[in-house]
């Protein structure tokens, strides 16, 4: 059974770093000997040299859809299952020393493998205290245990905590109201939008839930309304972002009255915000691509593009824990269009505002008047001629090799959202 709050969440941000970093390099080493798709993009890489932050961004972005393309890649050609980025595997895949306890399966399909140490390097029990979870609390579960690892992922930081699990999973509604009811449960876990069926399909049965006093829930947004709507309710709902690939990534940590100010990073992950499309990492405040590296031996991600947007939070969480904050789930970074018949990348937009230093944030708006493609790149310029204007647009055409217009604006006038290709296209 593990205690949280730990030491380790109140340590100053420089020893966390030193922390981070002096176990940076074995994983590394360890991604390189050990898988092979990390062999061939490490191979330049001198694991020693990575030891700060500016190391880390020389690295390449492995993002989901080129692990995808590989696995994809990989299967069709009856390999490795996992596209050569395990380090764990099972009959014809990996060492007999290195077995995979469960292999799951994400969108995609994705495989994801799972050695027996799952909570050690899913480490949802830090999310589950910060929630409220304790010893001895009965989790009504409602994350999938089908395929996907949902529900194992929350199933193994609860057991860890010393709770005890109802793995309910999905659908089923009725028999769900029935074993609460039945079993009286103190906490849940799952998407926030069933937790609203399951206590509004309560109500209508005239079986209102009462036994529920916290809950920790993911997988998708979480409107304020819902929040104060479970405070009614005398629940405590708190958030936490997680993913099937690189387990907790961060989570809320509601202060004695229950408030929260963004979502703290998890201890053991390495997270950069970048800018979407590239691997160049972002100041505080801009909005950008989630990267996390993590220190899972089995699956050794290292510079994993979530494809999900955020920013940093300035200043340290109200209860304490000194790690830095992110501002929850933003949206979607991959922003790919595909115009006139060819596709354009939000690194392609990064490529073009790299010639000019006079350009601040960049940002290409695809509309459809008249139902005909065309491109606008809407740029900041605190000083905008048309012989720049002229430049700007030649290079437009030669990265995406289409036409478009450059429209200048005063720096700070377009929105920090994190939003490099604008699909403003509407069809009738």
């Amino acid at each position: 059974m593990h205690t949280f709050p730990d030491r380790r969440e109140m340590r100053s941000p420089a020893e966390r770093e030193t922390d981070l970093f002096s176990r940076l390099s074995q994983q590394i080493s360890h991604a390189k000997n050990s898988t092979a798709a990390f062999a061939r993009s490490l191979a330049h890489v001198d694991a020693n040299s990575v030891t700060s932050r500016a190391a880390l961004a020389t690295l390449p972005v492995i993002r989901k859809s080129e692990l995808l393309a590989e696995q994809q890649a990989s299967r069709a050609a009856k390999g490795d299952p996992f596209g050569g980025y395990a380090a764990t595997g099972f009959a014809q895949w990996g060492a007999a020393a290195q077995r995979a306890a469960h292999v799951f399966a994400s969108p995609g399909p994705i495989y994801e493998p799972e050695g027996p140490e799952a909570h050690s390097y899913r480490r949802t029990a830090r999310a589950l205290y910060a929630a409220g979870f304790r010893a001895g609390d009965l989790v009504h579960n409602t994350f999938s245990y089908h395929m996907t690892p949902g529900g194992w992922i929350m199933d193994a930081g609860a057991v860890a905590l010393g709770c005890t699990v109802f793995p309910a999973g999905v659908g089923n509604t009725e028999q769900q109201i029935a074993a609460i009811l039945d079993l009286q449960p103190t906490a849940y876990t799952g998407t926030p939008s069933f937790l609203r069926i399951l206590l509004e399909k309560a109500d209508e049965l005239g079986t209102p839930v009462t036994s529920l006093k916290k809950a920790s829930v993911s997988g998708e947004y979480f409107p304020p309304q819902l929040r104060e709507m479970l405070k009614t309710r005398g629940i405590v709902g708190t958030q936490s972002y997680a993913t099937a690939d690189l387990g907790l990534i961060a989570y809320e940590a509601p202060d004695a009255a229950g408030n929260v100010a963004g979502m703290v990073v998890d201890e053991d992950i390495i997270l950069e915000i970048v800018r979407p499309g590239t691997g160049e990492p972002l100041p505080v405040g801009e909005v950008g691509e989630i990267v996390v590296t993590t220190f899972n031996p089995d699956y050794p991600l290292i510079r994993f593009g979530t494809g999900d947007l955020s920013a940093v939070l300035p200043g340290e969480c109200p209860t304490g824990r000194t790690n830095m904050r992110i501002r929850g789930w933003m949206g979607r970074a991959d922003q790919t269009a595909k115009v006139k018949g060819m596709f354009v990348h939000p690194g392609q937009i990064d490529q073009v505002a790299k010639r000019f230093p006079e350009l601040g944030r960049v940002r290409l708006v695809v509309t459809n008047p008249d139902q005909k493609d065309a491109m606008a790149l809407h740029a900041e310029c605190a000083a905008p001629t048309e012989a720049l204007k002229a430049k700007v647009v030649e290079a437009l055409r030669d990265v995406t090799k289409l036409g478009g217009e450059v429209v200048f604006a005063a720096p700070g006038a377009l929105a920090n959202d994190g939003k490099v290709i604008d699909d403003a296209r509407k069809y009738e």
